[in-house]
């Protein structure tokens, strides 16, 4: 790494897609706090864990628009001037891709390849980082999971997250656009969409527990995870965008510490010290979607970038329990939205 986190973003420009969901909010917040000038885009789906609360403790320090990823004249305009482009927008919800791909197909795809051609015309020089999904992989082969395993999603969330990641890397290859592939795993924390369990399942548990209600562990609770806590996510993503040797590669983002979910659900239950856990059997839909164990081999992004995670699981799930128990109003209930902003494209989660 040629410069510091620290330095490197003081009085650079840097645009969010995404940025008042989960991931986006708490890179926004880092990257006000490091000097950057934030431009954040959103266009607040519901349900998909934008919120405005999330920007609360920068909210003079960062400028939201409310647009959406495909606007092809609003992107035009938003990526001019911009040093940094962190893309976290798209269609997030992995069940509703599997009744319903369009989305996926037309938000996380087309919106991805709008976004990469403005900056083709507009802003050539700019640097991206892209934040996909390990579900990229499918099913592990062998385990820890690298970034040479083969990939083969599972729904179309993935097999969109994947095309996205394909298409940026050709703008890196061919047109010279410095970019930042990250295939993230399993990350919670703070400023997560409290509301359901569609995504998130280490913050729903999270919220069960602090409800004192019961987690459903499905079947014997032995399948493995790494789980990344949000804060070290964003200094992977920060690192890796200040890291000439990164750009054109793919990187996990993940923890090389494998836990069992019984052991996840323990760990909250004790942690909040309140909830309960039960052992539950698969239904046929959940058994068919289930890859089995997965962790991530994180060599690639420690040796290239200098990142690994420092945030234990107790620590991440302390810290994580602890701003909810403080904001709870804020996300149990539904956030208010925007008026007249479209209700088209979200934050990665």
């Amino acid at each position: 790494m040629s410069q510091t986190v620290e330095t490197a973003f003081k009085g650079k420009t840097a645009l969010i897609t995404g940025g008042m969901g989960f991931i986006g909010s708490n890179l926004a917040i880092r990257l006000a706090n490091l000097g950057a000038k934030v431009t954040v885009l959103d266009s607040m789906i519901p349900d998909y864990g934008g919120n405005e609360f999330n920007l609360a403790s920068v909210k003079d320090r960062v400028r939201i628009n409310y647009c959406d990823i495909r606007d092809e004249s609003a992107i035009d305009y938003l990526v001019r001037g911009q040093d940094f482009v962190f893309h976290l927008a798209g269609q997030v919800c992995h069940v509703m891709s599997l009744s319903n791909p369009f989305p996926d197909i037309d938000m996380n795809i087309t919106g991805t390849a709008i976004l990469m051609e403005a900056l083709r015309k507009h802003n050539p020089n700019a640097i991206v980082v892209y934040t996909g999904t390990r579900g990229q992989y499918g099913a592990s082969v062998s385990l820890p999971v690298n970034e040479e395993a083969p990939t083969n999603p599972k729904g179309i969330y993935e097999i969109s997250n994947l095309t996205a990641e394909k298409i940026i890397k050709v703008y890196n290859d061919v047109h010279g656009i410095r970019s930042v592939l990250l295939r993230l795993s399993n990350i919670y924390g703070p400023r997560s969409q409290m509301q359901h369990s569609r995504f998130g399942v280490c913050n729903w548990f999270v919220r069960l527990a602090m409800d004192d209600d019961t987690i459903q562990v499905y079947g014997d609770g032995s399948i493995l995870r790494d789980f990344c806590y949000v804060d070290d996510c964003v200094e992977a993503i920060v690192k890796s965008a200040i890291t000439k040797a990164a750009y054109g590669e793919v990187f996990n983002v993940g923890s090389d510490i494998p836990v069992s979910f019984l052991e996840l659900v323990k760990t909250i239950v004790t942690v909040a010290k309140q909830g309960k856990w039960e052992y539950a059997e698969f239904s046929a839909e959940r058994k068919a979607q289930e890859p089995g164990d997965f962790y991530s081999d994180i060599n690639k992004i420690r040796k290239t970038v200098g990142w690994q995670p420092t945030t234990s699981l107790e620590e991440g799930l302390a810290k994580t329990i602890e701003f909810y128990g403080k904001n709870r109003d804020f996300y149990w209930s539904k956030p208010a939205t925007k008026k007249g902003s479209k209700e088209i494209v979200a934050a990665k989660s």
